[in-house]
């Protein structure tokens, strides 16, 4: 798929082709399967100054906490009583965790548990990648935002996306499986960047993509921003499926959080529908939930983790999909390399295989 045929699907070129292809390719891969994966936020604080994000250091108006260890670990076991195949555990980047703490967390779940486990952390150093890859951790999500060398350098001060692919890269050869993603309509994106960053997200060859449109947060620069586009960010989605088969492609919560119509849950639920096979419902506990708000409107939810996951898989079924606590490896047989991770990941899982689904 060249260029030009991206951009003229993300200006609306017929969309019902392009979404029926997208769910076409999904039903060859995964089936109706819909995977379920829960996710515990444990720290809001940041050290980071992201300009699109709530957590970002500088908001001195951010609701900051730090789960202890074994809070971290009690609401990850939640997954598997809920019938959920992969826990997340997700902070800002915050330091005061060192990676003994965090090592001996995965541990603790992976030796409880038939769970795989994935990370998102930022930008740890490699040879502490490296402990928690050896700890257990199947997955590691590091999101990329835009490949453009110049918007990732404006909205992410100081930094270079040179050494977030470099990370990326680190992490493929640690034998993780590794997911990264996108913000549709961040402030600066133009079309034509938003269609390099389609193909080159789908170029990286990652086992798991995301895409989620950009809601600007009132306590950032970006405060004042429109948002990024429902429509745009499900044509996104829907490329990225059909470039990418094999990944598994989550409905971002944020397609929850976007003001106007069609948004909330009918938005993730067309996200099911546009090539997205993956669901994160928040284990977070309820008492520090909000306190995780990248963006206005997530973690808004004040029901508890099995109400918030018996709300997902209705909604699932719905929608003629089966939630699946399989842990979900993504199935790229064509990659050599892909392959082996996934075999590797399914030894720490105990050997748990893909396409277990939830009994009704």
């Amino acid at each position: 798929m060249n260029i030009q045929t991206v951009l003229d699907h993300l200006r609306g070129r017929d969309d019902q082709a392009l979404f029926a292809e997208a769910e076409a390719v999904k039903h060859a891969v995964f089936g109706r399967q819909v995977y379920l994966r829960g996710i515990v936020e444990f720290s809001s604080h940041c050290c980071k100054r992201c300009l699109y994000c709530g957590l970002r250091a500088p908001n001195a108006r951010a609701v900051r906490y730090r789960l202890p260890p074994e809070r971290v670990v009690q609401a990850a076991l939640l997954a598997p009583e809920l019938g959920l195949g992969t826990v997340v555990l997700q902070s800002g980047d915050d330091y005061s965790y060192d990676v003994r703490t965090l090592c001996d967390m995965v541990r603790a779940i992976k030796d409880r548990s038939t769970l795989a486990v994935t990370l998102s952390l930022g930008d740890r150093p490699l040879d502490e990648l490296a402990r928690l890859r050896d700890s257990g951790a199947d997955r590691y999500l590091i999101k990329l935002e835009t490949t453009d060398p110049g918007l990732y350098a404006r909205l992410r001060p100081g930094e270079r996306l040179e050494d977030r692919l470099a990370r990326v890269e680190a992490l493929r050869r640690l034998g993780y499986e590794v997911g990264s993603g996108i913000i549709v309509g961040l402030p600066g994106m133009t079309g034509d960047i938003l269609a390099r960053d389609v193909l080159r997200l789908a170029e990286l060859d990652l086992d798991m993509l995301a895409a989620g449109p950009f809601v600007p947060h009132p306590q950032t620069p970006l405060g004042g921003e429109p948002c990024g586009g429902l429509e745009t960010t499900l044509r996104v989605t829907a490329l990225l499926r059909i470039l990418s088969p094999r990944s598994n492609i989550p409905a971002t919560s944020a397609l929850n959080s976007l003001p106007g119509a069609g948004a909330g849950p009918d938005a993730r639920a067309r996200g099911l529908h546009a090539g997205c096979n993956v669901i994160m419902p928040s284990l977070t506990p309820g008492d520090v939930r909000r306190g995780y708000e990248i963006y206005p409107g997530k973690n808004v939810v004040e029901a508890g983790a099995r109400q918030v996951v018996s709300q997902v898989r209705a909604a699932i079924h719905q929608e003629g999909f089966v939630p699946s606590a399989a842990p979900g490896f993504a199935p790229r047989s064509t990659n050599a390399a892909g392959t082996a991770r996934s075999q590797a990941g399914r030894g720490h899982c105990g050997g748990q295989e893909r396409g277990q689904v939830v009994a009704d």
